[in-house]
């Protein structure tokens, strides 16, 4: 009788790292693993010792510091505008409006996209002679073509950059959200119409508080992948706009030099990790908050 409770009790035990066993496998061998390989290759010289010629070799690259201000100012522009539009989407697949149940569908489309096949999808719209410039004319609005994507218009490169993560990639972030609403319970919103909260202060004083983990989570994740921003910029600014992890691909693929590529790696990981530390400062919950 003792051994077959402890058997049972080992196999209790045993469940949640069995079920844990494939994510942390997952985890070492694709992120653990290259980020301890990038960081040898970074400051390690071709004869195996330890070295910082490829650290100078990235910061006097010409492109280094517009990289790092076009990943930024990327940055800046794309996360909060996904996170404004997934609140908005993620309240209307919450909302019981009728066929509120197909908009999650909808919005979620572009998630089948890859980022360079939405990138060249937008380049057919901002091209010179396309989509977007065919219907301005047809609609007699303009008479010339207008060029966008042109290095001398850089502002309008940008926004086109901005207009095509927006619409690939907010998906992502309005799943994680409707998430987080379907935890928050009816009764909140119920005691909020009771009182006669308008919309707009339901949604500022009772959904963005209880959201803020969802809020949080969203954040980072979205935030790393804006900061791995490529292939949209590739295929609709091609060099004009350096960023870094773009930076990491020509010297990687196009330089074939993997030291001088591993220290813009690093960079992005340095970046990404502090952005991350201050969504969790800023957003993070105190002791008092889980208490209730």
């Amino acid at each position: 009788m003792t051994t077959g409770r402890m058997s049972v009790r080992w196999r209790d035990d045993a469940l949640p790292l069995a079920l844990l066993g494939p994510a942390v496998l997952y985890l070492l061998l694709l992120i653990v693993l290259p980020m301890v390989q990038a960081l040898v290759l970074a400051f390690q010289g071709d004869d195996g010792t330890f070295t910082l010629e490829h650290l100078r070799r990235m910061t006097g690259d010409v492109a280094f510091r517009d990289a790092i201000r076009n990943t930024l100012v990327l940055l800046i522009l794309i996360v909060p505008a996904q996170i404004v539009l997934a609140l908005v989407m993620a309240l209307l697949v919450h909302s019981r409006i009728r066929g509120h149940e197909w908009f999650l569908y909808v919005y979620a489309i572009p998630l089948a996209i890859s980022d360079l096949a939405a990138g060249i999808l937008w380049l057919s719209v901002f091209t010179q002679n396309g989509y977007l410039n065919t219907v301005l004319q047809a609609l007699g609005i303009i008479k010339e073509p207008i060029v966008y994507l042109s290095y001398e218009n850089i502002a309008m490169v940008i926004g086109a950059i901005v207009i095509a993560e927006s619409w690939r990639a907010t998906a992502l972030v309005l799943v994680i959200l409707v998430a987080g609403l379907q935890l928050i319970p009816r009764d909140y919103f119920e005691a909020a119409d009771l009182f006669g909260a308008s919309r707009l202060r339901r949604t500022v004083h009772v959904v963005i508080p209880l959201l803020r983990p969802s809020l949080q989570s969203a954040l980072i994740i979205r935030t790393i992948f804006a900061f791995t921003t490529f292939a949209a910029v590739f295929a609709l600014a091609g060099r004009n706009l350096p960023v870094v992890a773009g930076e990491a691909y020509n010297w990687s693929v196009v330089a074939r030099d993997p030291h001088v590529a591993a220290a813009y790696a690093l960079v992005l990981l340095a970046l990404a990790g502090a952005m991350t530390m201050v969504y969790l400062r800023v957003l993070g919950t105190s002791e008092t908050q889980r208490a209730r």
